[in-house]
């Protein structure tokens, strides 16, 4: 690995982790356990009006691990946790650890033929549920779900550890009324108050939580993040970011995808420091809990940070108690990085990882600005994060220079072992332990890393490569131009052709004649749209990533 002694600060994060990390804290278990009896009255959880200190969290989860084995939970089980980011998503994790179990990560979007594949794939044999999702979805699919075994099965509500009720998130929020044949999360944490649960602890590289990939080239595959992928990357997350129990985490990446699990719960349980959940993302109320609760970091997707600045009446003072931002999960175009800047006054610091790299891999370390490629425009990624190994490898799999472009691939302590029962799967797309990560990218003479695009969104018009990500980033310089999205589409002539979906700011307007001149004024011939289409909210899944896919199906199907 490289070192480049005449820029310190890249020097410092290529190293490997600070001496003070060891292997004695080596799950996350461990880790939360230390800060319990570090800073039992640090306050864990900020929920609205609501609050846990660690040591009340502490004690919840002990209960419920006690109530799951009661009710037949055995080491090596797993808990699925379909909920929102509440106080019971954070229970649920400890609790299904402290059974010696795992737990697995459900998107609370997830409609009954979703639940039933990742119930049945991971073998849950419990399941805390969001009241109003059991009433809607997950009762039939737990009676009657192909190959679902779940046997117990605990509901909570929204309205838990909190009195305000807000009409703006909670309108289908049950309250006190629990679900026929269901168990209360309250009612349970109360019956066995007290009990400390005797499962083995855990070791580094057991399973703690299985996170689903998206599917999006096939069906959904259980990634095995285990305690030392978590404890890694959670210390990564600590010292990359120079955060420390004087700082507060604002959550708003969801907890059930990566970013949220490490990025929020992890490294806010080792620090340990208030975490600040507002149980699903929703702009105003993420200001208001903002201005409310002064977090000094977080970490989301660029399409969070286009919405907050985008509430009317939002300034630079309502983003004064952060220290940072960091921003994952999707592409950044640099024109959106500085428009932000110019609103708020903070730079964010770009990170990239995936599920299976348990959140970070790359990161645009504290204080430095990610160099934007002058050929691509792409703006870097960062490099790569303590005791990583990255490269980037041709169709063939051989290591390429420095400058060319090829597929990322990614080794080190973050790195899953496999997928849940896939060893098919595994042996594709981790030969050797190293990820291939789908990524295409490359690596510049200073060591910084850029992405090109997804291997498979690549369009190819009259046999010229173009890159949805260059295009988008010349269409986010516009002024008019709040997101962009751009997908291939059938053509006779060019086999595919370019075409853009664009939202716009409010109260500015263009034309579809002037974005694709923008274009073709910015970029070679074939590059820019032959089409643009104008619509109210581009599709996205619940992490903020722009959905290509359902563009481009849509513009297929005509």
């Amino acid at each position: 690995m490289t070192v480049y002694t005449d820029r310190p600060w890249l020097g410092r994060y290529t190293d490997g982790l600070p001496a003070d990390i060891t292997a004695d804290h080596a799950t996350m278990l461990e880790l939360f356990r230390a800060s319990v009896a570090r800073a039992p009255d640090t306050e864990a959880i900020r929920y609205f009006d609501g609050v846990l200190t660690v040591a009340e969290l502490d004690a919840a989860s002990d209960s419920l691990a006690v109530a799951l084995a009661a009710h037949g939970f055995a080491a090596g089980d797993r808990l699925a946790v379909y909920t929102q980011n509440n106080p019971a998503f954070v229970i649920a994790l400890l609790g299904a650890w402290k059974a010696g179990g795992a737990a697995v990560a459900i998107n609370p979007m997830n409609k009954a033929r979703e639940l039933t594949y990742l119930l049945a794939d991971s073998g849950a044999s419990a399941l805390l549920c969001l009241d109003e999702l059991y009433e809607s979805v997950a009762r039939d699919v737990v009676r009657e779900g192909e190959g679902v075994q779940v046997h117990t099965v605990i509901t909570c509500s929204a309205l838990d550890w909190q009195t305000r009720g807000d009409p703006r998130l909670f309108a289908g929020a049950q309250g006190t009324k629990r679900p026929l044949g269901t168990f209360d999360l309250l009612e349970l944490l109360d019956d066995y108050a007290g009990r400390h649960p005797h499962a083995p602890a855990p070791q580094p590289d057991d399973v703690a939580i299985l996170t689903y990939t998206s599917g999006t080239t096939g069906v959904p595959k259980g990634a095995m993040n285990t305690h030392a992928n978590l404890a890694f990357n959670s210390q990564t997350y600590r010292e990359w970011m120079g955060l420390t129990p004087e700082d507060s985490v604002l959550g708003v990446a969801p907890l059930f995808h990566i970013t949220g699990l490490v990025g929020h719960v992890g490294v806010a349980l080792l620090l340990p420091c208030p975490l600040v959940l507002a149980h699903r993302f929703e702009p105003n109320v993420v200001i208001d809990a903002i201005r409310e609760h002064r977090p000094t970091f977080t970490v989301g997707a660029i399409t969070v940070f286009i919405a907050l600045a985008g509430v009317d009446g939002v300034g630079k003072e309502d983003f004064a108690s952060f220290r940072m931002l960091y921003s994952g999960g999707a592409p950044i175009a640099p024109a959106v990085t500085d428009r932000f800047e110019e609103q708020t006054g903070l730079y964010i610091h770009n990170i990239y990882g995936l599920t299976e790299t348990s959140s970070p891999s790359h990161g645009v370390p504290l204080g430095a600005r990610a160099p934007v490629d002058p050929n691509s425009g792409a703006l870097s990624i960062g490099v790569p994060v303590f005791n990583t190994v990255v490269r980037i490898l041709d169709e063939e799999g051989n290591e390429l220079p420095v400058g060319e472009v090829g597929e990322i691939a990614t080794s080190g302590p973050e790195v899953v072992p496999g997928y849940w029962n896939k060893p098919e799967a595994t042996a594709e797309s981790l030969p050797g332990g190293e990820l291939r990560t789908g990524d295409v990218g490359f690596m510049d003479a200073d060591g910084w890393f850029y992405i090109v695009d997804r291997k498979k969104d690549m369009i190819n018009a009259a046999g010229y490569k173009v890159w949805p990500r260059e295009v988008e980033d010349v269409l986010y310089g516009h002024p008019a131009v709040r997101e962009a999205a751009v997908v291939g589409v059938p053509d006779e002539y060019r086999g595919e052709t370019v075409k853009a979906f664009v939202s716009l700011r409010p109260g500015v307007e263009t034309t579809e004649q002037e974005l694709i001149d923008f274009c073709r004024q910015r970029m070679a011939a074939y590059k820019y749209p032959r089409s643009v289409e104008f619509i109210d909210e581009l599709p996205k899944t619940t992490t903020g990533k722009i959905l290509r896919r359902e563009l481009r199906d849509g513009a297929a199907a005509g």
